[in-house]
């Protein structure tokens, strides 16, 4: 599969049915603000652009994606039977060409796949829907042995620039106290905190042992990645996932 030079690739060791990329801001049709490959119909863009940007993206698809309205919660949907948005932030997906789809710009994406190739999902893990448990509720919706199962973390904002408040800690430490390795005190009281350690831990805890990625930060690299943290106007990249072959 080719793809534009600058979009990702995930480098883990999924099996070769599985097929998977990360959009990246580049080559596209947006302008301005959303410049220039935005799929999201959300972010105020024209949408003229959009859907010639979403064209692009359908290029190097079987189908369209199974869209989600992302609501930063918990919910897992089957992407086999959609036929309309659902109020969801994560998708699995058992038959061959369903396309899951998250989208994000700074919240984490997380692809998952099993070894066996039989199944697949996408989540939309910001730190409201991972502290909730997002992940833990996709990979009980993938209905395989957890420790089948390989996750790849997409880029996301990084432990230097995600600035938190105390509630955002304890929503966390509560759950689990060794989350309290994934956050640093910053002087004026407030915490940063690593969404990718986080995410490895709760995957870790439900028996995910494969876990790929991580580290891309979308804040500190604004030539390749969008990022609401840091434009507040800006687009969205999309994290899309399907099983190939028979």
């Amino acid at each position: 599969m080719k793809l534009p030079a600058d979009w990702i690739s995930p480098q883990w060791p999924a099996p070769a049915r599985v097929k998977s990329f990360i959009t990246t801001r580049n080559g596209g049709f947006s302008r301005g603000a959303h410049a220039s490959f935005n799929p999201g119909l959300r972010c105020d863009d024209d949408p003229v652009a959009v859907q010639a940007n979403r064209g692009l993206l359908a290029e190097h698809l079987p189908q369209p994606p199974r869209w989600l309205h992302q609501v930063h919660g918990t919910e897992v949907v089957t992407a086999d039977a959609l036929t309309t948005e659902a109020d969801a932030d994560a998708s699995v997906a058992r038959q061959r060409g369903t396309v899951c789809a998250v989208m994000i710009a700074d919240c984490m994406p997380v692809l998952l796949c099993d070894e066996a190739g039989s199944v697949v999902g996408a989540a939309h893990a910001g730190w409201r829907g991972l502290s909730g448990g997002v992940l833990e509720n996709t990979v009980r919706a993938m209905g395989v042995d957890a420790g089948r199962l390989m996750a790849y973390l997409g880029p996301a904002i990084g432990p230097a620039a995600f600035e938190v408040g105390t509630e955002v800690r304890e929503a966390f430490v509560q759950h689990d106290s060794a989350a309290a390795a994934a956050f640093t005190a910053k002087s004026d009281g407030k915490w940063l905190a690593d969404l990718f350690m986080l995410g490895r831990q709760r995957l870790a805890a439900c028996g995910v042992r494969q876990v790929y990625g991580g580290g891309d930060c979308t804040v500190t690299d604004p030539q390749r990645f969008y990022s609401y943290r840091r434009d507040k106007i800006t687009g969205r990249m999309a994290a899309l996932i399907w099983l190939d072959g028979v």
